[in-house]
Order: C-alpha cells, then sequence, then structure tokens
C-alpha cells in the first residue's frame, strides 16, 4: 500500500516505537502503583517520556505535562475549565467546535476563500468576558498554519488565555510554549510523534491549572476523597497506558534527533512534487493557501464534481493508494469552500513517503481527472 493519511495517523512507525511498545508489554507493571522492579520500570519510562515532552515543547517543569489518551481529551480538558467567553475561528476541528458548542458563550472568526484569518480577526471578536483564545496551530483539511506568534501576541496584550490544538503540528514545527506563553499545547501522540493511538496530553503553562475531568486511583494520597492537587495526579485518574506511552517516548525521542523543521521539509518536498504534478489536471480544485511560507503537507483536492468518497475508493481499489474523503471534522470549512455534500480528498504525507509513490499517485489521478472530463467512470 502506498500510505498517504499521515494526517489521521501516521506510517509507518520509526522501528524504535514498536520495540518500546513490545518491550513494556514483556516487562512493565502499572506505573506509580507499586515498589517493585516492573511497577518501577513502568513509571521510569512514563517520567522519561514527560521529560522528553517537556524538551520538546519547550516547557520547564515536566510535571506539566499530563497525559491523555488523545488531543480531544486534551482540548476538553482546557475548554472545561473555562469560564468566561471564548474566540476561536471557523478553521477549527471538531475536537474544537463541538466542546464550544456543549458550553456555549463563544464567537468564530471567519475564514476567507482559501480557509485563511488573521489575529485582527479575532481581536475583533475580543469583549470585556473574553477569557481565552482557542486555535488549532494547523488545519487538518488545509494544511494552512496559523499566524500563533501574532495571536499569542493578542492573548498577552489583552490578558487572555491561549489553548492551542497541535493535532497537526506536533513533532513538525517548533513549538515552544513558554516563549509564546501558552496556556494549554494539547498534543496527540499518534500522528507526528509516532506514537501509538490512544496516547495525547497536555502541556499546561505555569498559571493554568485546570481541574479534573474524571476522578479516582492515582496511586498517591489514598486516604482522600478528593483527587491530590499536584500535577500530573491530579489530571491522571486511573491506570496510564504505560505501554503506548512507552512507543510514545520512542517517538518523541526519534523527533528530536532528528528535529522538526527536517522532517517537515522533507515532507513538504513531497508535498509540493505532488501538488507541482496535479496542477494542469482539468477539472482540479484545491483547498488551501499554497502560497504560504509557512505550510503542513496536505493537499485537498476534488476532481470536478466527482463525489470525493468515489476517488478515493478507485485508488485504493485500483492503485493501492490510502488517502482519506470526506468532511475530516472540519464541518465550518466545508460549508466555506461549498463542499458539504461533496467533501474533499486528502492527501497527507510523511518524510518516510518516497519520490515514486508521489509519482505513482500523480499518474493515477490523472488517469481519473481524463476519465471525469470524458464523463466516464
Amino acid at each position: 500500500m502506498i500510505y498517504f493519511d499521515n494526517a489521521a495517523t501516521s506510517y509507518p512507525k520509526p522501528s524504535a516505537v514498536a520495540a518500546a511498545v513490545a518491550a513494556a508489554l514483556a516487562g512493565f507493571g502499572n506505573a506509580s502503583r507499586g515498589a517493585h522492579a516492573w511497577a518501577l520500570s513502568a513509571n521510569r519510562t512514563v517520567e522519561g517520556a514527560r521529560a522528553s515532552l517537556a524538551d520538546l515543547f519547550g516547557c520547564s517543569l515536566p510535571e506539566r505535562i499530563v497525559f491523555t489518551k488523545n488531543v480531544t481529551e486534551a482540548l476538553n480538558l482546557a475548554i472545561a475549565a473555562l469560564g468566561g467567553h471564548i474566540v476561536s475561528t471557523e478553521a477549527e476541528h471538531n475536537s474544537v467546535l463541538r466542546p464550544l458548542h456543549r458550553r456555549g458563550n463563544f464567537s468564530l472568526a471567519p475564514v476567507d476563500e482559501l480557509g485563511r484569518y488573521g489575529a485582527d480577526d479575532l481581536a475583533r471578536l475580543v469583549r470585556p468576558d473574553t477569557e481565552a483564545v482557542v486555535v488549532a496551530h494547523a488545519s487538518n483539511l488545509t494544511g494552512n498554519v496559523a499566524p500563533l506568534r501574532a495571536i499569542a501576541a493578542l492573548c498577552r496584550e489583552r490578558g487572555l488565555r491561549l489553548i492551542v490544538d497541535t493535532a497537526q503540528t506536533a513533532g513538525l514545527l517548533d513549538i515552544d510554549a513558554a516563549a509564546l506563553g501558552t496556556d494549554a499545547v494539547c498534543f496527540t501522540g499518534h500522528k507526528s510523534l509516532y506514537g501509538p493511538q490512544g496516547t495525547g496530553g497536555i502541556c499546561l503553562g505555569k498559571a493554568f491549572n485546570p481541574g479534573p475531568l474524571i476522578v479516582g486511583g492515582t496511586g498517591s494520597r489514598s486516604f482522600s476523597l478528593d483527587q491530590p492537587d499536584d500535577l500530573p495526579d491530579r489530571l491522571e485518574a486511573g491506570t496510564l497506558n504505560s505501554h503506548g506511552i512507552a512507543g510514545l517516548a520512542a517517538g518523541v525521542d526519534y523527533v528530536l534527533a532528528c528535529g522538526p523543521q527536517k522532517l517537515l521539509a522533507a515532507a513538504n518536498r513531497l508535498s509540493d512534487r505532488f501538488r507541482d504534478g496535479i496542477a494542469s489536471l482539468p477539472g482540479l480544485t484545491l483547498y488551501g493557501d499554497y502560497g504560504a511560507a509557512a505550510r503542513v503537507p496536505i493537499v485537498s483536492l476534488n476532481l470536478g464534481d466527482i463525489d470525493s468518497s468515489e476517488i478515493a475508493g478507485r485508488l485504493a481499489d485500483d492503485h493501492d493508494i490510502a488517502v482519506r474523503a470526506g468532511a475530516h471534522c472540519a464541518p465550518l470549512l466545508h460549508r466555506r469552500f461549498g463542499t458539504v455534500e461533496q467533501g474533499a480528498v486528502r492527501f497527507s504525507f510523511s518524510h518516510f513517503n518516497t519520490e515514486d509513490e508521489i509519482d505513482l499517485a500523480v499518474a493515477a489521478l490523472r488517469n481519473l481527472a481524463s476519465e471525469v472530463k470524458s464523463g466516464g467512470k
């Protein structure tokens, strides 16, 4: 299979990731739940993962890296801690839009025909009762990168909290939480951090102390019926996915060793090669700002008015090419693009892909585009 669905979950993973999971399954007890060798081994790995993630995100206090099962849980945790008005954008994933809809009291900055917005668009929505700005660092549909430094400056100027969804950027773009002044950097483990699914977390700023979504066992202060106040225990009720975290630690160490900029540059070169190869296809529509200086390696498209799921199905069945079609959990962007019914075909690339794979995908799309132009299917 030729795999171009890395925005959903990365494949392949570095070999060290599977090795770390296998070693954990063979020799881990329950982290922070015992003093025997296997429990201590699990605990050392979990705490080592915190330290690596703190290094990646520029966090000076590893205990403020809190593990969750994914970025969705991390975003829900952060948003649930807010009491005032929230400003966000139409470019968001449902992992932000649905928690906002459930709580209410929010405003969304509009995007333009390329899916872009600026910090000024957010500033116009700030009210006296606004508490926070919540934005995705990059769109999972367009690949557009948010103007995060300008947004962070706005938040500092107005005294607002800043919560960032880094599902598409952690491991690809530099994220210095301390320099930006973020209150919460929410991340997932299974995309460009190359960890297993079911891993993720939140990097908390020093002045942001959300309460727990759930309470329960922590391995500390067991005689108190209240959840411990100390981090990370306050937000990590129950047994952690230490086997998955072992794999995540190996993925993060791989990213740190390679450097996010190097991995992004390699993937973007392939993304550019693909886009250049299909640029002249008849009936082609691309979604996003491909002239921007900063992008993540995503190309979303349609061919004529053919349904995106049919294109993805043909690519899979006829060419063994894996892409994703549909709405991509980005409903407001699709409304802006007029693709609610059609959806979009998303190609998302990794540095593990090759130029030969790119060229095969270009040839496959050329064949499909020719059929669309001639009216065949």
